[in-house]
């Protein structure tokens, strides 16, 4: 396997923008196999832009390894309010603080799953913003572990939905991770819990691999026109970023010498303008999801790309893009 800090080393850009305030608004940590814990994360954040704040979202980290099933996710938010509590005693100028969480609760166990987000309360109090109850399913799963074995319409389930109630209850949002066949099955959720803000992750997963190897120009409309539908629910915001993981089919990733800021901008520039457009700068947030997107670009780079994609916008809507709406929808 390379060693992404090296191969990363070919591209370095100067930073566009150095003072414009980021919120990260996710990003991931884990201790095993290759650690991406507060130190690695911050090599990344101090590539130069002014990063003043993360959020980190739920990838299955320190479960607990023993009592009951449904409460071994809280091992996660004690992991993350310990990296958190580092991160504020330690931070500087590069080495941003992580102010919120999004933790992970099986909402199939219906309105008992009160008593696990009660747990997560308990160990992390007040930096659990929202829970991610992660849904992509798609029938020819690639070879990585985390997209397989999930259940076929579970956002349209009445235990899935029993739970789902529970959020707003306990001042929670909903972090919804996806992909892009599933689009209208979030859109029927979003209708029907109108008083729960629901973060719509990585454009909705638009899929570049299996069945969908080289179709993107061919998903792309049905992708637009959901994506439109989906913005007219006024409780669902819209996360700009996750669109260079391997999934999404760019292969970025198997390139001798990483991209340029310039040719994820040409790739990807009408996924997030049309994105923006629908939702509107209020109701966007740019965000880098290190470090699944490491494996094609860097933290400089990334963000470069992002403020090239931003650049025609008002100082008041990159205000939002890049901080006021992570800040207002997670409460930080």
């Amino acid at each position: 396997m390379k060693d992404l800090d090296v191969w990363h080393t070919q591209i370095i850009e100067e930073i566009i923008e150095p003072d414009l305030p980021i919120i990260d608004p996710h990003h991931h940590l884990w201790p095993t196999g290759a650690p991406y814990e507060i130190e690695q994360l911050w090599s990344d954040t101090e590539s130069g832009h002014n990063i003043i704040g993360t959020v980190f979202v739920e990838c299955g980290s320190k479960y607990r390894s023993d009592g009951p099933v449904a409460l071994r996710p809280v091992g996660e938010s004690e992991y993350v309010k310990a990296q958190a509590e580092t991160s504020k005693r330690l931070a500087a100028k590069g080495k941003p603080p992580i102010l919120g969480m999004v933790s992970h609760a099986d909402l199939t166990l219906g309105s008992s799953v009160k008593e696990v987000l009660e747990a997560h309360a308990e160990v992390a109090g007040e930096l659990v913003r929202g829970i991610r109850h992660a849904t992509a399913f798609y029938p020819d799963p690639p070879a990585v572990d985390r997209y397989t074995g999930r259940i076929s319409e579970l956002m349209l389930s009445a235990d899935f939905r029993d739970g789902f109630a529970q959020l707003a209850l306990a001042n929670l949002t909903f972090d919804a991770w996806l992909v892009h066949t599933q689009i209208r099955e979030l859109i029927d959720l979003a209708q029907a819990f109108s008083d729960t803000i629901i973060v719509f992750d990585h454009f909705g997963g638009p899929l570049g691999i299996g069945p969908y190897a080289d179709k993107q120009s061919e998903i792309y409309p049905q992708w637009k026109a959901d994506v439109a539908e989906l913005a007219r629910c006024p409780n669902v915001v819209a996360k700009l970023g996750g669109l260079a993981m391997t999934i999404n089919g760019w292969g970025w990733d198997k390139r001798e010498i990483p991209a340029s800021s310039d040719e994820l901008v040409m790739a990807h520039r009408d996924y997030y303008l049309h994105t923006i457009d629908c939702f509107g700068p209020d109701r966007c947030m740019f965000e880098s999801n290190f470090p699944m997107d490491k494996l094609s670009v860097s933290y400089n780079v990334l963000w470069n790309g992002f403020k090239k994609i931003a650049k025609e916008f008002s100082e008041t809507e990159k205000a939002a893009l890049f901080s006021g709406t992570a800040k207002r929808v997670y409460r930080l």
